[in-house]
């Protein structure tokens, strides 16, 4: 079986975002993933500034017109045969996020070794950097979660599945893993302790929010590895030097078997 290559990434909406999305675009030209999962693209035309950057990533599952509900871009060598996009319900304190419909993007994809099915997701951010049941955003995420399983459970069970994204929850929190335990997924990274958001002075030690799980077909073996990338700065076409974003990226490598 041949592997499939999968990168998530939160792109980040704001500071010079036409530079660092162009730099990205080059940086995917120049890779061998097959599967792209962005968070926070957010404009139509920062989908089509990717795409002519890397143009070998002829399908594209994102939903919205001028503006990218949940800001979820899904881009793929291989064909997309269907995608749809789940909200999260919009509950807790009003936040600037509800402008984001934070959400799902379900995307079935048809490799050369059968069907995949791709969740790319964003969930609300905790604000209060708590993640202990009781706090008000650990609630939000535990309904967004509740809303995440049920679009997992959907997915027929003989179609393997990888659910990608910024779940803006740290690995070891008890509501991710109640998430994994219930949607039968398992973690790629479980016990790696790296950061996933760049660490900063006021933030010197972030936890990993950044995930890759993923859930084999009915009778098969899905064999998965991954590793953090793009930690370092890129140059930008103007010659400037820059991080593409404030979030580390994962790659993965995904081999199903019988």
């Amino acid at each position: 079986m041949k592997a499939l290559r999968l990168l998530t990434m939160n792109a980040l909406f704001t500071g010079d975002v036409p530079a660092r999305l162009h730099a990205l675009g080059g940086a995917l030209a120049a890779s061998d993933y097959d599967v792209v999962c962005l968070q926070e693209v957010m404009f139509r035309r920062n989908v089509r500034l990717i795409r002519r950057a890397a143009p070998a990533y002829r399908y594209v599952a994102c939903s919205g017109t001028a503006l990218i509900k949940g800001g979820l871009v899904l881009l793929s060598r291989w064909p997309i045969s269907r995608s749809r996009f789940v909200r999260y319900p919009m509950t807790g304190p009003v936040r600037g996020e509800f402008f984001m419909r934070k959400g799902a993007q379900v995307a079935s994809i048809a490799t050369p070794d059968g069907e995949l099915v791709v969740v790319n997701t964003h969930l609300s951010a905790n604000r209060d950097d708590d993640w202990s049941p009781a706090n008000r955003y650990t609630r939000i995420a535990e309904a967004e979660l509740a809303r995440l399983t049920e679009a997992i459970a959907a997915v027929d069970p003989s179609v393997p599945v990888a659910v990608v994204g910024d779940l803006n929850l740290p690995r070891d929190s008890a509501a991710l893993a109640g998430f994994i335990a219930a949607a039968g997924l398992r973690d790629v990274l479980s016990g790696d302790t790296r950061p996933t958001y760049r660490p900063t002075p006021r933030w010197p030690s972030p936890p990993a929010l950044d995930h890759v799980l993923v859930r084999p077909a009915a009778g098969q073996t899905l064999t998965a590895e991954a590793d953090l990338v793009f930690q370092e700065k890129v140059p930008l076409a103007d010659g400037r030097q820059a991080y593409l974003s404030d979030h580390y990226g994962i790659r993965a490598r995904l081999i199903r078997s019988a």
